[in-house]
């Protein structure tokens, strides 16, 4: 009989496996309390409508459930057949009437939970690859499930804010941030994140050994935190040399970065106006 709790034991990966489903009831409520015809608006992802983000967030439950039947049986499935045919789903997803778009919506985040839910504890380590091609753990999915539904509850533009977000969520997008930043060597220096309301006073490289606990413990990013942690959150995120240093709330800098506005709500170290955030996703 198919176990009734989270058959994984580990202490981490519930933790991170609790932000997920909260930040799925955050996305349900922000998109329960819009009427149909709303729907029709657009969103705060340019080009997308607020179906196209419903569509999305449920489609990508489907595809994370996808890797993680991988990881349950050993057979590849991939989350995607091509970046096209992902695209694709997309915009016909966006076309569903209201109805049968709210329940993709509900119905493929169930299935993906009962699939977690289901999991073993040791096929939580198998290797499965994201549509970007990286080879992961399975716990990855957990990570990577946290931040569409928090992120794109905001994108329904009906008032979810960054700051509303559980403060180990803030951390871990910080740390997100900072990490896809590096791997891509985005142009010129990488902006140094100061957060004015996390204890510490660490910048720069410096400031990688500040982040991590919260990735580890409250998002589950297995295989992909890095540091030594600091329960504090991270005090600086971010820097090489020559780097702008943007201060502000630790909720606002993660709205930032991602690509989700909010620079007046920011200052940097030299008074100079907040750039524009280098790529994230």
């Amino acid at each position: 009989m198919p176990a009734r709790t989270d058959r994984t034991t580990d202490p981490a990966l519930r933790a991170g496996l609790l932000l997920a489903r909260r930040g799925q009831a955050y996305f349900s409520r922000q998109l329960n309390e819009l009427a149909n015809d709303e729907l029709d608006a657009p969103s705060l992802v340019p080009g997308w409508t607020r179906r196209h983000v419903v569509a999305h967030v449920g489609l990508n439950a489907r595809a994370l459930t996808r890797l993680t039947e991988w990881a349950a049986t050993g057979v590849e499935n991939p989350m995607y057949p091509s970046r096209e045919a992902r695209d694709e789903e997309i915009e016909y997803g966006a076309t569903l009437p209201a109805r049968a778009l709210r329940n993709l919506s509900a119905h493929a985040a169930v299935h993906l939970d009962v699939e977690w839910r289901d999991l073993a504890p040791e096929a939580w380590d198998a290797p499965v690859r994201t549509a970007q091609g990286r080879v992961v753990p399975a716990s990855e999915t957990v990570w990577m499930r946290t931040r569409e539904v928090w992120v794109h509850a905001v994108d329904l533009d009906h008032g979810a804010s960054y700051r509303q977000f559980p403060a180990e969520l803030v951390d871990a997008l910080l740390d997100d941030v900072r990490r896809i930043w590096r791997a891509r060597s985005v142009p010129g220096p990488v902006p140094v994140l100061e957060p004015t309301d996390r204890a510490g006073a660490a910048v720069g490289t410096a400031a990688e050994a500040a982040v991590g606990t919260a990735a580890r413990a409250g998002a589950v990013r297995s295989g992909d935190a890095d540091g030594a942690g600091s329960s504090d959150g991270p005090a600086a995120v971010g820097g090489s040399v020559g780097a702008v240093r943007v201060r502000g709330r630790a909720a606002d800098l993660a709205r930032w970065a991602t690509g989700r506005g909010g620079a007046h709500l920011l200052t940097t170290s030299d008074g100079t106006p907040v750039p524009p955030p280098p790529p994230w996703l």
